[in-house]
């Protein structure tokens, strides 16, 4: 039988076998419309409340500032046209120039009908620093979106510090926090985050849900317009099933965080220790502070693709090129924006690890790739 090896949990993470449990109730017998009046919809009812509950817990806020969403993308264009559309004023959005295409592309489409948006450059770690933030924000900015960490090379960005800058100046904060909620930990308290951005899938829930952080207090318009659901602002049925598998799988990470943590740092040095010490030509992109297991790798005078296409030949999956990017091959904007040498850079693999690889298969990607770079 040929092996197995899944390497890209940046990109989707396998269920939770006790999400997918709490969730098999709400498909089969539990079946009500929460928002229906007669008691077969209380169950359902207080399954959303429950659930509600159990993802503000996790990140320190009100149940009442949980809005469910179909997933990160719909979150994050609810946060920046959401903010936008309800400025006549269209004043200014900020956002670092290595966002997620979720971002980049909404806010294109809030600049084509009139909304400024001003782009702030990286570091050559992907690190967006307060003081260039600070360097252009005025009073009249309406928001900053910067992500909580970078879906390519992992770099944490210091976000509680770019909060304070937003805030000095009277304006709104939200972060795509997609690669990061039940991955580190996060308290939107804390950190001074208006609206924060998450999906389900990329912490072992299922796919097609997520959630946005909305603190009480900020005036953001609504999502869809129909009933009454979430509060009002975003109407349509809600998935319940999906939300309780959300929450199910959020609160376990959350309740393992340093263990895997441990895990996956411990599997990432017996990763790079491989590669370094057979004398590969390489650089690891992105920060000392990043989400553990994401790994960015550029290797010299390669192909990143043709490396992708070998490891899969192998049964190893891995990504390259724009994460999330089916078509485009390509150097990506994140590479380009850290300023990335060509020779190294077109030559990019993503390795995401999981609290559910071991170091056996880690020692079978090293020697894969190895023998690759090396032929």
């Amino acid at each position: 039988m040929k092996q197995f090896i899944y390497l890209d949990n940046a990109a989707t993470t396998k269920l939770n076998t006790e999400a997918f449990k709490a969730m098999i109730p709400w498909l089969t017998d539990e079946y009500g419309n929460a928002s229906q009046p007669y008691s077969f919809a209380r169950k359902p009812k207080k399954a959303l409340a429950e659930a509600r509950a159990t993802i503000a817990k996790c990140l320190n806020a009100l149940p009442e500032e949980i809005y469910f969403t179909s997933g990160g993308t719909e979150s994050v264009n609810w946060a920046i046209k959401g903010s936008a559309f309800s400025d006549s004023d269209k004043r200014p959005t900020i956002i670092s120039a290595i966002e997620h295409h979720a971002v980049l592309n909404a806010c294109a489409s809030i600049e084509r009908l009139g909304y400024p948006v001003a782009y702030l450059q990286p570091d050559a770690e992907g690190v967006i620093c307060p003081e260039v933030l600070a360097s252009i924000i005025t009073n009249k900015t309406r928001l900053v979106s910067i992500m909580f960490s970078n879906n390519e090379i992992g770099t944490v960005e210091p976000i509680r510090e770019l909060a304070e800058v937003v805030h000095e100046h009277g304006s709104l904060f939200h972060t795509d926090a997609v690669q990061t909620v039940g991955h580190v930990s996060v308290d939107v308290q804390e950190l001074g985050l208006d609206m924060l951005s998450a999906s389900a899938h990329k912490f072992n829930g299922p796919k097609g849900v997520g959630f946005l952080y909305i603190k009480k207090g900020v005036k953001l318009n609504s999502f869809n317009d129909g009933g009454s659901q979430e509060f009002g602002m975003r109407a349509g049925t809600e998935n319940i099933a999906a939300i309780i598998g959300m929450a199910t799988a959020l609160k376990q990470n959350c309740d393992t965080l340093k263990q895997n943590k441990d895990h996956i740092l411990k599997l990432e040095q017996q990763l790079l220790h491989a590669l370094v010490s057979n004398n590969l030509d390489f650089v690891r992109n992105g920060a000392e502070n990043h989400v553990p297991g994401n790994i960015s790798l550029s290797f010299r005078n390669q192909d990143g693709e043709a490396i992708l296409h070998r490891l899969d030949l192998m049964g190893i999956c891995v990504s390259t090129g724009s994460a999330c990017d089916s078509v485009n091959t390509q150097v990506s904007h994140v590479l380009q924006a850290i300023g990335l040498d060509y020779t190294y850079a077109k030559g990019t693999i993503r390795i995401s690890l999981s609290k559910d690889n071991t170091e056996k298969e880690i020692e079978q990607i090293s020697k894969a790739i190895i023998k690759i770079i090396e032929k």
